[in-house]
C-alpha cells in the first residue's frame, strides 16, 4: 500500500521531530492506518505481525493526547512481560524526547515496589505495566485512574493466554468509564475478540494482511536431529555460519540451563534467560547480549516477545514450539525492520507433524536442510581464518615483527613452516572445537527425505492406534504386540523407530535415566552406583556414564536391568533422602505408560515454563514434551 508520510498524519511538531531524530521517513502500513483514527478517539483492534512498527502506531496517538501540565496519569499501557514493558516504556521516550517535562513510568513485577509507589505519586503522565503489578498498586491505592483517558492493550492474546484474563478484566473495570480503549497484537482469537467487545465501544478493526505470518526476509528451515545429537548439531552450524548475535529457544528451563553450560564448555559465549532468572539478573544479560559481550543468549519463551534487539542473526528452535503462535514470535526476533536472518529448527521424530502445523498456520514451506559434516565444518573454520589473514595483509592493518621473524629464519626455519605455527595458534585462539560423530553422520542415512520420514511415521502412527486401541482393554492382544516389538527390535538401528522410548536404546542399548538429586544434595557418582548396585542387586558393569548437575543427575543403565532397577530402588533413599529416578525426557527418553498413569515419574525438575492458562493449545501428546 501507499502510505503518507508522517508530516500527513497531524502529529504535533514535537513528535515530528522525535520520528526525525529516529531517522524514520514513512509509516509502516500498521501506523498509517492506525493514527488516524486514534487521534480522534476510536476504540481500535490492531493487527499486525511482529516486529512491523505496532508500538509506535499506538504510542504516538497517546503523546499527541497528553496534558503536560496535568502531572498526574493520562494513559494506561499494559504489557504481558517485564521485557515488553520495558521495551515500550523506552519507546515512549524516545519518541516523546522533544516534549518537555514528559514523564513515563515502567511498573512490573520482581523489580522493588517502593520505587515504582515513589515515582507514581511524584506523578507521572503514562503509565506501562503488566497486569499484576498495576493490580497491586491499584489495591495499594498508590496508582490513581480517574483521569485516565486511553488504555492500549499490547499483545492482548499473549496475555490472555499466559492467564492474566482475571487481572485484566479487573483492571478495565476498574477504569474510567469514559475512555479510549485500544486492543494490539499480533494474532486475533476468541478470547480476544469476547474481551473487546464487552470492555470497548464500537472498535475499528485495523489489519495488516500478509498471505504469511512470517516475514520474507527471514531464511527458515529445519533438521532433523536426535536429541542426544542436538548440541553438536548446533555447534556445526554457528561454526559453518557464525552469527553476531542468536537465540537459542528450549521448551524447559531445565535444557536452557543444561544448553548453556554446554555452549560455555565449547567455547562459546553464551548466557541464558529464564523465569527463575531474577529481574536485576534478566537486565544485566540483556545488556550484555545487546552490546555484543554474549553472541548466544540460551532462552525459554519468556524472551521470544518483547526482546527489543534489532541485529539477531539467528534464531534457533532448540526444541520445536508445542503452539505454532510461539514459533511465530520466536523467529519474529530475527529478521526485524527489513534486515535480513536465519530461523533453524530441530525436529525428530514424531515432532514432524508439529512442524507441518507450524507450516499450516504460517502459510509457509520450511525448507529441509542436510546436517554439515565435520569436513564441512572444518572447511569452513579454514576459509574464514584464511580470509581474516589475507583481508589484514590486504590492509596492511598489522605489525612487521620483522626481527622475530629474522631471528626464526636464522635458525633454519622455512617461511612456510613458521606461517603454518602461525596459523595453528590462530587456529586454536579461534577456538578448537573438536566435533563428534552423530548418528545423523552415518552414509545410510545421507539423503533421507522428508517424505520418507513421513511414510515410516505412518507406519508407526498405524502401530500407536493399535496400541492405543488394546490399553482400553484387550490385554492379551497388547501382550502379543509387545513380544512383536522384542522381535523386531535387534534389527538395523538405521531403520529408525518412532517411539521416544526405543530411540534412548541406539547408543549400546542403554538408556539415560534422571534422577532428581544432584551436586547441591551432595551427590558423587560412586554414591549413585553404589545405591543401584546394592539396593537392585544388578549385575557389574551394566551402569555407563554418571553426570552429576546441580539440581539433578543422569545415570546410563543397560536396557535390559532398567524396570528392575526402577521397581527396586522406589523406596530407597540417597545420603538420607528421599529421590525420585526416571527416563530422562532430555536425552530423548519418556516414561512408560502404565508409570505415567500412575503419577510416579522422575523428571521432577524438569518443568515447563509457567504458562498460565495455555495448556489446551498447539496439540501434541504432551506424555512426550520435554
Amino acid at each position: 500500500m501507499e502510505t503518507p508520510s508522517f508530516t500527513e498524519l497531524n502529529l504535533s511538531p514535537e513528535l515530528l521531530a522525535a520520528i526525525a531524530d529516529l531517522g524514520y521517513e514513512k509509516p509502516s502500513p500498521i501506523q498509517a492506518l492506525a493514527i488516524p483514527p486514534a487521534m480522534e478517539g476510536t476504540d481500535l483492534i490492531g493487527l499486525s505481525q511482529t516486529g512491523s512498527g505496532k508500538t509506535a502506531a499506538f504510542t504516538l496517538p497517546v503523546l499527541q493526547k497528553i496534558d503536560l501540565s496535568l502531572s498526574r496519569t493520562q494513559c494506561l499501557i499494559v504489557c504481558p512481560t517485564r521485557e515488553l514493558c520495558m521495551q515500550v516504556c523506552d519507546e515512549v521516550h524516545r519518541l516523546g524526547s522533544h516534549m518537555k517535562g514528559l514523564r513515563a513510568v515502567p511498573v512490573y513485577g520482581g523489580a522493588p515496589i517502593d520505587r515504582q509507589i515513589r515515582a507514581l505519586r511524584q506523578g507521572t503522565h503514562i503509565v506501562v505495566g503488566t497486569p499484576g503489578r498495576l493490580l497491586d498498586h491499584l489495591r495499594r491505592k498508590t496508582f490513581q485512574t480517574d483521569l485516565i483517558k486511553c488504555i492500549v492493550l499490547d499483545e492482548a492474546d499473549r496475555m490472555l493466554d499466559m492467564g492474566f484474563k482475571d487481572d485484566m478484566e479487573e483492571l478495565l473495570k476498574d477504569m474510567p468509564k469514559e475512555r479510549q480503549t485500544s486492543f494490539f497484537s499480533a494474532t486475533m482469537n476468541p478470547q480476544v475478540e469476547k474481551l473487546t467487545r464487552r470492555y470497548s465501544t464500537d472498535p475499528q478493526t485495523i489489519e495488516v494482511e500478509r498471505k504469511a505470518l512470517t516475514v520474507d526476509s527471514v531464511d527458515q528451515c529445519y533438521y532433523e536431529v536426535r536429541r542426544r545429537s542436538k548440541l553438536e548439531v548446533l555447534s556445526r552450524l554457528l561454526d559453518m555460519d557464525p552469527p553476531r548475535l542468536a537465540i537459542v529457544f528450549c521448551s524447559t528451563k531445565r535444557m536452557v540451563d543444561e544448553c548453556t553450560e554446554a555452549l560455555i564448555g565449547r567455547g562459546y559465549a553464551a548466557d541464558r534467560l529464564h523465569g527463575d532468572i531474577s529481574q536485576n539478573l534478566r537486565e544485566r544479560v540483556l545488556k550484555r547480549f545487546r552490546d555484543g559481550q554474549v553472541e548466544l543468549l540460551v532462552a525459554t519463551d519468556v524472551a521470544a516477545r518483547g526482546l527489543d534487539v534489532d541485529d539477531i542473526d539467528m534464531v534457533f528452535n532448540y526444541d520445536i514450539p508445542y503452539d505454532p503462535e510461539d514459533y511465530v514470535h520466536r523467529i519474529g526476533r530475527t529478521g526485524r525492520a527489513g534486515r535480513s536472518g536465519k530461523a533453524i529448527s530441530f525436529v525428530f521424530g514424531r515432532e514432524i507433524y508439529r512442524l507441518q502445523t507450524i507450516e499450516r498456520f504460517i502459510r509457509q514451506k520450511i525448507d529441509r536442510r542436510k546436517i554439515p559434516s565435520q569436513e564441512q565444518v572444518e572447511g569452513k573454520r579454514a576459509d574464514l581464518l584464511f580470509d581474516t589473514v589475507k583481508e589484514r595483509l590486504e590492509g596492511g592493518d598489522f605489525k612487521s615483527y620483522e626481527e622475530l621473524v629474522q631471528r626464526l629464519l636464522d635458525q633454519e626455519f622455512s617461511a612456510t613452516d613458521i606461517a603454518g605455527a602461525l596459523f595453528t595458534l590462530l587456529k586454536e585462539a579461534q577456538g578448537n572445537r573438536e566435533g563428534q560423530f552423530i548418528e545423523e553422520d552415518r552414509p545410510e542415512r545421507a539423503g533421507r527425505g522428508r517424505q520418507d520420514s513421513q511414510d515410516r511415521r505412518r507406519k508407526d502412527g498405524g502401530r500407536r492406534s493399535e496400541r492405543r486401541g488394546n490399553e482400553r482393554g484387550d490385554n492379551r492382544d497388547r501382550a502379543e504386540q509387545r513380544r512383536q516389538h522384542e522381535e523386531r527390535r535387534p534389527r538395523d538401528r538405521s531403520e529408525g523407530p518412532s517411539n521416544f522410548r526405543n530411540e534412548a536404546q541406539a547408543d549400546g542399548d542403554k538408556v539415560t535415566l534422571f534422577l532428581s538429586l544432584g551436586k547441591k544434595a551432595g551427590m558423587k557418582p560412586g554414591d549413585i552406583a553404589g545405591m543401584c548396585y546394592r539396593e537392585a542387586g544388578i549385575p557389574n558393569g551394566t551402569l555407563g556414564r554418571i553426570k552429576i548437575h546441580d539440581d539433578h543427575s543422569t545415570v546410563e543403565v543397560n536396557q535390559g536391568v532398567v524396570d528392575e532397577l526402577l521397581i527396586k530402588t522406589r523406596k530407597s533413599r540417597l545420603g538420607g533422602r528421599t529421590f525420585k529416578l526416571g527416563h530422562d525426557r532430555s536425552e530423548g527418553g519418556g516414561f512408560d505408560d502404565e508409570r505415567e498413569d500412575r503419577g510416579e515419574r522422575g523428571g521432577g525438575s524438569d518443568r515447563r515454563e509457567d504458562r498460565g492458562g495455555r495448556g489446551g493449545r498447539g496439540g501434541g501428546d504432551r506424555r512426550h514434551r520435554s
